[in-house]
């Protein structure tokens, strides 16, 4: 069984399961691999994370049914997961914009998320780079924020996070404390991602006996292997969609648990990069 059939059974296996508890776990049995792989594999390949994608289509079928039927709103609140009818309304209300006995007014517009399958799309024509490396532990030390899971609210938190923090001088006192100029680059850790948000981190390796000021924070990375993708353009938001859409499905390895990376060399207009991801084979 290819990973295209692993991938439309895990699919058939929420469906199916949408009224009932859904085991991420399960998910990724049928998937054959880890939950922690599955959950950051998801949102890079459908550009929605796993349990954003399970609400939008509980709330897709209770929009159904409301309209279809005499089904009472607190029956259709127990019967997508909510605690309360108070609960439903709101997850209702901000996906469909109106209340949900409203939904049964004529001429009512509501959202429908289908279905999700994949199928098979031709790619492979250009090449990828990578490397598999095992490395002992090491610290890095920087200043995080918080960033939303959603890959595309993301992609435009991390760089007014960023440019706050060359505001408020965090990078050049990170590049004075490691005796650089003021324009080298500094590298970024992405970790505790826990479906809602994660850590992003600005960031550097921690020379030993360095003492850091309380503005930052220490990473502790332990041993792991990962696997290094380099991107001499520098152009990494594309190269993390390939990296779970093309190289991850067909090769040997998975995502382990623990901060990945985005390494940038060089000085600013001067630069390349590379992805890391921590990882076992399969």
């Amino acid at each position: 069984m290819d990973w295209l059939d692993r991938m439309n059974n895990a699919m058939e296996y929420i469906e199916t399961n949408l009224a009932d508890n859904i085991s991420y776990d399960q998910i990724a049995r049928i998937a054959c691999c880890s939950t922690y792989h599955f959950q950051r594999m998801f949102p890079f390949i459908t550009g929605v994370s796993l349990s954003e994608y399970i609400r939008r289509r509980r709330l897709t079928l209770a929009a159904f049914e409301l309209q279809t039927t005499d089904a009472k709103v607190i029956d259709m609140a127990m019967k997508y997961g909510y605690d309360s009818p108070e609960a439903f309304s709101r997850a209702f209300k901000n996906l469909h914009g109106i209340i949900p006995i409203s939904a049964r007014d004529k001429g009512v517009s509501l959202k429908a998320y289908p279905r999700m399958s994949f199928h098979i799309s031709i790619k492979g024509d250009v090449e990828m780079n990578y490397r598999i490396e095992q490395r002992g532990p090491f610290e890095m030390f920087g200043v995080y924020g918080l960033m939303n899971s959603n890959r595309q609210t993301a992609f435009a938190e991390v760089p007014e996070f960023r440019k706050k923090c060359d505001d408020d001088g965090s990078v050049d006192l990170m590049n004075e404390l490691l005796g650089r100029f003021g324009d080298t680059l500094l590298h970024a850790a992405l970790y505790d991602d826990n479906g809602e948000s994660f850590k992003y981190m600005i960031c550097y390796h921690l020379p030993k006996g360095l003492e850091i000021p309380e503005r930052f924070t220490k990473l502790s990375v332990p041993a792991l292997t990962w696997a290094i993708f380099p991107e001499p353009q520098c152009d990494l938001q594309k190269l993390w969609d390939r990296i779970y859409s093309e190289w991850f499905p067909t090769s040997e390895y998975e995502q382990v648990e623990g901060p990945s990376f985005e390494m940038y060399y060089g000085m600013a207009g001067y630069e390349a990069g590379e992805i890391w991801i921590p990882v076992r084979k399969k």
